[in-house]
């Protein structure tokens, strides 16, 4: 063989081996982009979740650790517990009160965001500043502004002859205390997020229906809304998540943080951690781990039932624009 034909020979042995190269890192190279994700979700979600399920079924407590395999026996007893169910009531009120409202003031916000305002990067970014507010520092202001006695809002109210109203003694004051603190923190948030799927709508539908002789009101609920089905879907669902999931401004709502004399605003993660931790019959952390998968499923449950309403309306929305 001549010293031109083995020069010939690695050269193509090059080649080939650049390419398998080259099409290994094709395959490879985008699972281990999106890796450090999964490998994350591994450790911090999907680990303690089935940890957790694993405490559930035994009769496990802060300093004896595990003991006798308990089944289903925990939970039958959180089940059994009127306060699970006052907690559940509570966290579906507030739930409810709070993100009904935080839907439709974020697609109102994020309409009025979308025109041609003046300095609108600032106003943009001023509807963010909540979100970067601590929650501790948000339940504080607003448990004083609904104060009972003293409170901002009351005194507003005996301004205008209004009886002063217990949004701490009260069932129903007291989930809209608490439900306007989660608007005033989320509201901006969710707007941004519909802001930036409202840019992307094609400026030609507008155009068009301009053109049809339609007015803002009618583009907004004929154009905006159908376009903004896959985004509202998202917001509703991570809406749904965090409603059922709220802790710090209950836990926050005043000085004591157990929910109320009466447990008027305990919610479910407040009555998880109150079995984990609580001062008073605290330690239960298989019953703990109990309630907190029954809320687990309460929440895949619902979530289902948002997706499914939100696609049947949006599809049915979209169909009569057409």
């Amino acid at each position: 063989m001549t010293t031109q034909s083995l020069a010939e020979d690695r050269e193509i042995r090059r080649i080939t081996l650049s390419h398998k190269l080259n099409r290994w890192d094709m395959k490879v190279s985008p699972y281990l982009y999106v890796s450090p994700f999964f490998i994350l979700f591994i450790l911090t979600g999907l680990f303690p979740l089935l940890y957790t399920a694993y405490v559930s079924v035994f009769d496990w407590h802060i300093i004896g650790g595990q003991g006798d395999f308990a089944g289903s026996g925990n939970f039958e007893w959180v089940l059994g517990q009127d306060k699970f169910w006052v907690a559940l009531r509570n966290s579906f009120s507030i739930f409810l009160i709070s993100a009904i409202p935080q839907v439709i003031l974020a697609l109102i916000i994020a309409a009025i965001l979308d025109q041609n305002l003046r300095a609108k990067t600032f106003w943009r970014m001023g509807v963010l500043v909540p979100y970067v507010v601590a929650p501790v520092a948000v339940a504080l202001i607003f448990s004083n502004m609904f104060g009972d006695q003293y409170g901002l809002v009351n005194n507003a109210l005996g301004r205008i002859g209004i009886d002063p109203v217990g949004w701490h003694s009260q069932v129903l004051p007291s989930h809209f205390a608490i439900a306007t603190m989660v608007n005033f923190r989320w509201t901006g948030y969710n707007a941004l997020i519909f802001l930036a799927a409202m840019q992307a709508v094609p400026r030609d539908y507008y155009e068009a229906a301009m053109l049809d002789g339609a007015n803002r009101i009618r583009q907004f609920f004929s154009i905006t809304i159908p376009s903004l089905r896959p985004t509202l879907i998202f917001v509703i669902i991570t809406s749904t998540i965090g409603g059922l999931q709220i802790f710090d401004e209950p836990r926050m709502y005043d000085t004591t943080g157990a929910g109320g004399a009466s447990s008027q605003w305990l919610t479910i993660t407040m009555y998880i951690y109150n079995l984990g931790f609580g001062p008073a019959g605290g330690g239960q952390f298989g019953r703990a781990a109990a309630a907190a998968w029954l809320l687990f499923l309460i929440i895949i449950v619902v979530g289902l039932i948002n997706l499914a309403a939100t696609r049947t309306i949006a599809t049915s929305g979209s169909r009569s624009s057409k």
